[in-house]
């Protein structure tokens, strides 16, 4: 099993990523409507970490967005880049999600994060920064609303409330199933607020979290497994 390291010059400190943070986020596209919902692949990325073992496992898993079957899978292990740092977590896992992609053989599409995009302290959350970085059209749906406010959005799926910092909407609470908690949309990359969400609402017939997330979930933790199986412990 190969192990992703750390790539040369990866910022080491909070003040170096937030630099870096700083400039890409300069280079966010956020004027686009992105590909049209229910068409192409949408891949799902999700990662898994092992704390003792300083390892993070990364899936991306592509399925087709009309039928939602899946397309094609892939994962990558790689070391833990960066201390935990609320509003920096992407510092942790990018390289690593970065090589489970790579690793793809189909055009992933659209990607989706579990986690932000906008809905971030400084507008760069995840999704944000993974789009960037690949120059493909990228949303987060997080399970949570990090530190924004939102009102409760009505109770049937499909109903949705803006989640709001200050006066600016960074994102939208989004029922996907009627009478269950919301999930949490935010833009990427290159998407539109509004097809952010009519994506998550076609990735979730069934469940409140989108099938994409729910397979990058699952094999991530496998991946994981099956790396620990051949992984020495931390002395």
């Amino acid at each position: 099993m190969k192990i992703i390291d750390i790539p040369a010059g990866w910022p080491a400190d909070e003040t170096a990523a937030r630099a870096v943070q700083g400039e890409l986020r300069g280079r966010l596209v956020l004027d686009e409507p992105g590909p049209e919902p229910g068409t192409g692949h949408v891949t799902g990325l999700d990662v898994a970490y092992d704390d003792e073992r300083d390892l993070v496992a990364a899936a991306a898993v592509v399925l087709d967005a009309r039928t939602l079957d899946v397309v094609e899978e892939a994962t990558a292990v790689g070391r833990v880049s960066f201390p935990y740092v609320p509003g920096l977590l992407a510092f942790r896992e990018i390289p690593t999600v970065l090589a489970a992609l790579a690793s793809l053989e189909t055009d992933p599409g659209l990607l989706v994060c579990d986690g932000y995009g906008l809905a971030h302290p400084r507008r760069f959350g995840l999704a944000s920064h993974l789009g960037v970085l690949s120059g493909r059209p990228s949303i987060g749906v997080a399970k949570n609303p990090f530190t924004f406010t939102y009102d409760h959005p009505g109770a049937e799926r499909g109903d949705s409330s803006p989640l709001v910092a200050g006066d600016e909407e960074v994102g939208r609470a989004l029922r996907t199933q009627a009478g269950v908690k919301p999930v949490f949309v935010s833009v990427g990359h290159r998407v539109s607020l509004d097809n952010a969400c009519a994506h998550t609402l076609l990735l979730a017939p069934r469940y409140r979290i989108p099938e994409t997330t729910r397979h990058a979930d699952s094999l991530c933790r496998r991946a994981l497994k099956e790396a620990l199986g051949g992984a020495p412990r931390a002395s």
